[in-house]
């Protein structure tokens, strides 16, 4: 588990916190502390304590490279795990939902774009968008948004799939575009986490059919 302090570090070292970070970043991000804290840069110093101060820099973020290196591998396993399980039990059971109505609080300007691509500039309330791979389809309430200080707003929409859709491939699809940009995810009024286990749970719960009625 990565403590406290070492999120702070990671802050103060990466410019950003440990929940912004992702592998690609992380990599750009270390490539350049690598290069700019490297103690061979510093040779040329003749003050040895300038070459010490630097060196234990450059130990620290390779400390904490290491550290996140661990929590990406923890984070992808979980995920993984979380997946698996939930295809297994998706193969078992059928599930289906006409417009489940998911709210999604953000600090992200650019999330509904994250969401739907170049195709949000043109959806209009009432208007479906397929999720690619699937029969899945989402209609987005343009107009439900609030702001309090700075800049905060609810996208409001409605999700509809059938037993034919593979519900934890609709989950994995919804949860790598909110994780990091959503504060908060309110799944038919429950409020859930950025997690694919709970989202899929939460979504196994209020969908799972009986007698292949679709609910709504």
């Amino acid at each position: 588990m990565i403590t406290p302090q070492e999120r702070e570090e990671i802050r103060q070292y990466f410019g950003v916190s440990l929940e912004e970070l992702n592998p690609e970043t992380f990599k750009q991000l270390l490539r350049q502390l690598r290069a700019k804290y490297h103690p061979d840069q510093f040779e040329k110093f003749e003050e040895p304590t300038i070459r010490e101060v630097m060196t234990e820099k450059f130990q620290a973020i390779e400390r904490l490279a290491a550290r996140i290196e661990q929590y990406f591998q923890g984070k992808a396993s979980l995920q993984m795990s979380g997946q698996e399980q939930a295809h297994q039990a998706a193969q078992d059971a059928r599930y289906g939902y006409d417009k489940m109505k998911i709210e999604v609080i953000t600090a992200d300007k650019d999330l509904k774009y994250h969401l739907f691509g170049a195709s949000y500039r043109w959806l209009k309330f009432g208007e479906r968008f397929k999720i690619a791979g699937s029969e899945a389809s989402i209609i987005i309430d343009e107009d439900h948004a609030g702001h309090t200080i700075g800049f905060r707003e609810t996208i409001r929409m409605y999700l509809t799939f059938g037993p034919q859709d593979d519900l934890a491939f609709i989950v994995a699809w919804l949860h790598e575009r909110l994780d990091g940009r959503a504060t908060s995810l309110i799944i038919e009024g429950k409020t859930i986490p950025i997690q694919f286990e709970a989202m899929i749970f939460a979504m196994q719960r209020i969908s799972l059919l009986t007698a292949g009625v679709v609910e709504s």
